[in-house]
């Protein structure tokens, strides 16, 4: 079972210290954020602020728990997504099997705060990150701990740190397959082989499954693109079916995971197919799912509907639920605007997307669409290059709220989050550990 997070750590007050929280506050105990009763638009944060809007979140969480329910996988969000304790809370309240990290930074986050199933999506390599994860193994005996493997060398000295802690119980490890050209993993079936048989003779690791990352699969459509992850899913078939054969697995539920934020429903319907003859876990690791997108992530619903547009399209599909909001800081061009955020406050592998716009004082009750024809058209360190028609409202004052594009690189911009409502009142913060 997961151990809640009620804290091993505890979350520091907000303070003028932090970007997006009011100046004029001394200290405020992150608990006691919804009773500031501050509002956006009545401009009580300074801006720029990065807010969650709380209705989009609430849906997203119920359609990631409807397809897990319907597929029958589980779910260990990638926590480098969001490093938000709050967040990772609301996943395992969600039904969340584990909370996946991959550095050695973010593991000490998430046991500082508690959690004691991890799913580790890398190799654990060098001193400081064994001695770390031996001594929290030897020292807390509900802590379960996953990581990966697709090197010898690696097997060995994971191995002989185990051994040298003498843990009582072995280091679970995932052989992990990856494809030419890709990222981290074996690069065939029969190299994956010779790396499991040397984790089950090693005599102090448990090969616990096979585990492999097919997100970063692209090809020059959709059809093929497709194709190619559906190559690597089954060659993790085909490793899982040739170690359960071999009997190179240990005791226990086998895991076979995989499952970035763009190709889960392939995932699961994929690895579901292995025939390993014992008790199998399909663990999907999406991240991004929770807060989702305006850019990246509806491109990847898009490919989806393609595939799945029942899916896609169920109970209303993901909804984007991160926001950059900023003022207007210069029209000095009849067909510019300035915007007062930068690449210091937003991901920038895609530009952010104009959404809404404000006007204090204006009598405006709620925001409006920004008009079409605003385009991003460059980031600077801290100003947005607005294109705009010469005929648009904006001017100089005016709040405008952007759609980003991939969470996790706008995510780590920010240590502050605010949660607003419908009406952008702030409900709450949430604290990130980057």
């Amino acid at each position: 079972m997961m151990v809640s997070a009620v804290a091993k750590a505890a979350h520091p007050p907000l303070s003028p210290l932090d970007k997006g929280v009011p100046g004029t506050i001394s200290n405020v105990a992150i608990d006691t954020v919804a009773d500031q009763r501050w509002s956006l638009l009545r401009e009580d944060i300074p801006l720029p602020a990065a807010v969650i809007k709380q209705d989009a979140l609430r849906h997203n969480r119920e359609w990631m728990k409807s397809f897990l329910g319907d597929s029958g996988v589980a779910l260990a969000p990638h926590g480098k997504t969001t490093m938000c304790p709050a967040l990772f809370d609301m996943q395992l309240d969600d039904g969340a099997w584990a909370i996946t990290v991959a550095t050695g930074h973010q593991l000490q986050v998430a046991r500082a705060f508690g959690y004691s199933r991890i799913f580790f999506a890398n190799q654990l390599i060098g001193k400081s990150a064994i001695d770390y994860v031996t001594r929290e193994l030897a020292n807390d005996p509900a802590f379960e701990f996953f990581c990966l493997v697709d090197d010898l060398s690696n097997v060995e000295a994971l191995a002989s740190a185990a051994r040298a802690a003498e843990l009582g119980r072995p280091m679970k490890v995932l052989v992990e397959l990856g494809y030419v050209g890709g990222r981290t993993g074996c690069r065939t079936v029969e190299q994956a082989i010779i790396v499991a048989r040397a984790v089950h003779a090693s005599g102090t690791l448990a090969l616990a499954g096979i585990e492999g990352f097919e997100g970063l699969i692209r090809g020059p459509s959709n059809a093929e693109t497709l194709a190619q992850v559906e190559s690597l899913l089954g060659s993790m078939v085909e490793l899982a079916e040739r170690c359960a054969s071999q009997q190179l697995f240990a005791e226990g539920t086998v895991l076979l995971s995989a499952g970035g934020s763009s190709f889960f429903d392939v995932v699961a319907t994929r690895l579901s197919a292995a025939r390993l003859g014992r008790e199998t876990r399909i663990l999907l690791r999406s991240g991004c799912y929770i807060t989702h997108d305006s850019v990246l992530y509806v491109r990847a619903m898009d490919a989806m509907r393609e595939r799945n547009s029942t899916l896609a399209d169920s109970h209303g599909g993901l909804e984007p639920a991160l926001e950059v909001w900023a003022y207007v800081q210069s029209r000095p061009e009849v067909e510019k605007a300035i915007i007062g955020f930068g690449k210091r406050d937003i991901s920038y592998d895609d530009l952010p997307v104009a959404l809404s716009w404000y006007r204090p004082d204006g009598g405006m009750t709620v925001p409006q669409p920004v008009p079409a024809g605003h385009v991003v058209t460059r980031l600077n360190d801290q100003h947005c290059h607005l294109s705009l028609p010469a005929s648009s409202p904006l001017r100089v004052g005016d709040l405008i709220g952007f759609g980003i594009s991939h969470p996790c690189l706008t995510f780590d911009k920010w240590r502050v989050i605010h949660l607003v409502d419908p009406s952008y009142r702030v409900t709450g913060s949430i604290r990130t550990y980057f």
